[in-house]
């Protein structure tokens, strides 16, 4: 069950250079691209308005930064079992081979070795599937025999495809934790791990318990089913003892009385592992909403899990960007009207909803499951009966958004006069597509995971491995029906009330075709975000077909996807918006697995083919992801003064550095 969701960035509007004139205007000689390796740009994020923050604001981002990075090797080790003796080898033989590194070979090693790094193993941060070295293997040998790292188990796990070839399975086919490389079940098949955590469920409690969510299950010696917690004393100990270290001294400086309570049950829940302790700090998580500092640390997505129960470890530290929560504080404050008003079944709508806030932020750091590759948005906790009696808050990450921008432009080349129909359409995107993005984003985390309500009897669980597709396809839905509503610009969140087609055009492009340049040829579509968007723009293009609502173009052997019909559109994401939310209140695991293999798991590859080979021209990698700002203690003698931000510019310099610092299992 997930606490926290967490939306991906749209990728078609990410890479447009479009023109932003609501951002400020950065430092000329800031640069955000860093470094590009196969299908990966590395870029960095700046952090305004740090010199308005006091020194006790400082402080406490500091400590928390801490403890965010201190968790690093966790997400590694839940991803695979062997990703970090393969990460020590790769840092070894950077760090220590003498031999020649301007070779082709070498140069084929180290952008292994960056893929590694960005993915927090040995598979792909996004599609799963296992990537290979493209040096020969008996160079790589070579090479570790060289630095004293010589193993030959670790070298067959890296060039063998029949060794873990991926970390996540999805399909009907074959039992999905065993086919899966991932390290949270050892020794377990689908079908215990089921049943065991389904006799742990009461359907009749109505605060039901997130089971599983911080454990290993694995057999014991007379083959019962375990689980190993994660707790101080139990496994990842090292890391969380660290991470508890860093908390404490965070708790030393926080805000306020609230933010040292939610430390200190954070601190004892890593302690002794106690789920009740999660919820109780989700709770006060949640109704802080006066701080201006804030941070998420925990086992937090389930991703990870094709049953949708463990958490992978994850981090970022923040603080309120005050001028650009606007936006998000007026959604807020309207949440009930937006729940009054959705086109969905008034049994599943909520009579009251209760603490819905939101605000924009800037990152300070993003670590674990968020690092390098992050979100754009946030919205936790994900308990539905903690969303139902006390609320939930959301964040859009200001600094991140604005940082995708600024690289874009940095590019003399663009997705969207690639692959949009026409002037017009370009123009749309030019003029409101920064503005409707970041707006789809608010609504999305700010109120669409947090609205309707399971029936009464329907298990939280219950659409189990496909249960994180529909929800993001449940939340991308909803902001998409409301964007095109003129309550937003009755609010004052848009001036115009066609600004919305900007990100129906983007939306549509993106699901039902540029995303696909992520995806090598002959795989299927198997991440959450990408099957949401293939569902929904796939399903809107069948149902709106006899209209001709979206309509698919052929110019010069180039084929775009063009909507004909905003308004159509619009009511076609709203039935599909209702169907989404009777699925998840009912609990209807059938035919949720039926939208989503039919429309969401297989590609065209005619399409396919022809995207991969549209987008190759450009030059554009279709992957992004992060270098952390560092936050430097300023000391007058041996007393600190103030803390300062420095900027790193290479990826693999900061690689090595966290795995020299920050190493704990």
């Amino acid at each position: 069950m997930k606490l926290f969701r967490i939306m991906t960035i749209a990728t078609s509007l990410c890479l447009a250079a479009a023109s932003c004139t609501t951002q400020p205007k950065e430092e000329p000689e800031f640069k955000y691209c860093l470094d590009e390796f196969a299908d990966i740009g590395v870029i960095r994020y700046q952090i305004p308005q740090w010199e308005t923050l006091s020194l006790q604001q400082k402080e406490y981002l500091y400590h928390l930064s801490e403890a965010a990075k201190y968790g690093r090797d966790i997400i590694w080790a839940q991803n695979y079992e062997y990703n970090l003796p393969i990460r020590k080898v790769l840092e070894k033989i950077i760090t220590d081979y003498q031999g020649d590194k301007n070779c082709e070979q070498f140069g084929q090693f180290m952008v292994y070795a960056k893929r590694v790094f960005f993915s927090n193993g040995i598979h792909h941060h996004y599609g799963n599937y296992k990537f290979f070295p493209e040096c020969p293997e008996e160079y790589f040998a070579s090479l570790m025999e060289a630095v004293g790292m010589a193993d030959a188990n670790l070298l067959e796990i890296m060039y063998d495809p029949a060794v873990a070839p991926t970390r996540k399975y999805q399909g009907t086919e074959k039992d999905i934790i065993t086919s899966s490389a991932n390290h949270l079940y050892e020794g377990v098949t689908q079908a215990e791990a089921e049943q065991f955590y389904a006799e742990m469920e009461d359907p009749n409690d109505p605060r039901p318990i997130s089971y599983g969510l911080n454990s290993r299950l694995v057999k014991d010696e007379y083959g019962r089913l375990v689980e190993l917690p994660y707790t101080t004393d139990g496994l990842y100990g090292e890391a969380l003892t660290k991470i508890v270290e860093c908390l404490e001294a965070a708790r030393n400086v926080a805000e306020n009385d609230a933010q040292k309570q939610i430390i200190t049950d954070l601190v004892e829940y890593y302690r002794t592992g106690d789920l009740k302790l999660w919820d109780k700090y989700s709770i006060e998580w949640a109704e802080d909403t006066n701080s201006d500092i804030d941070f998420i640390n925990g086992f937090i997505e389930v991703y990870g899990d094709p049953l949708g129960l463990k958490g992978n470890w994850e981090a970022m530290v923040n603080f309120k960007d005050k001028a650009a929560s606007h936006r998000t504080e007026v959604i807020s404050e309207n949440a009930q009207w937006f729940e009054d008003n959705s086109p969905i079944d008034p049994r599943f709508k909520k009579a009251e909803v209760k603490g819905v806030s939101a605000k924009v932020i800037n990152a300070v750091v993003i670590a674990g499951d968020t690092y390098p590759a992050t979100a754009i948005g946030i919205n936790l906790p994900n308990a539905d009966w903690i969303r139902k009696e006390h609320g939930s808050k959301s964040v859009t990450i200001e600094n991140i958004t604005s940082a995708y921008d600024k690289a874009a432009n940095e590019k003399p080349v663009s997705m969207l006069s690639e692959f949009a129909w026409d002037e017009a359409e370009i123009e749309r995107a030019k003029t409101y597509g920064f503005i409707t993005d970041n707006l789809h984003t608010d609504l999305h985390e700010c109120l669409g995971h947090g609205s309707g309500q399971l029936l009464e009897g329907t298990s939280a669980n219950a659409l189990k491995d496909y249960s994180s597709t529909l929800e993001e396809a449940r939340a991308d839905l909803f902001a998409l029906y409301y964007l095109a509503d003129p309550k937003l610009v009755e609010l004052g969140l848009l001036d115009s009330p066609d600004a919305y087609k900007a990100e129906y055009d983007s939306y549509i492009r993106n699901g039902i075709f540029t995303q696909f340049t992520r995806i090598e040829p002959g795989m299927p579509n198997t991440e959450a975000h990408m099957q949401n968007r293939k569902l929904i723009a796939d399903w809107c293009y069948e149902k709106g077909a006899e209209a001709n609502v979206i309509e698919k173009k052929v110019r010069d052997g180039k084929t775009y996807f063009v909507i004909n019909d905003y308004e159509a559109l619009r009511g076609l994401f709203a039935d599909l918006l209702a169907e989404m939310q009777r699925i998840k209140s009912e609990g209807d695991y059938a035919a949720g697995r039926d939208l989503v293999e039919k429309y969401a798991v297989n590609i065209d590859p005619e399409l396919h083919k022809e995207v991969l080979e549209r987008y190759s021209a450009l030059g554009l990698k279709p992957y992004r992801g992060f270098v952390n700002p560092t936050i430097v203690p300023v000391l007058k003698g041996e007393q600190v003064v103030d803390y300062k931000i420095e900027y790193c510019d290479d990826f693999v310099d900061q690689q090595l550095e966290y795995g020299r610092d920050y190493a704990t299992l």
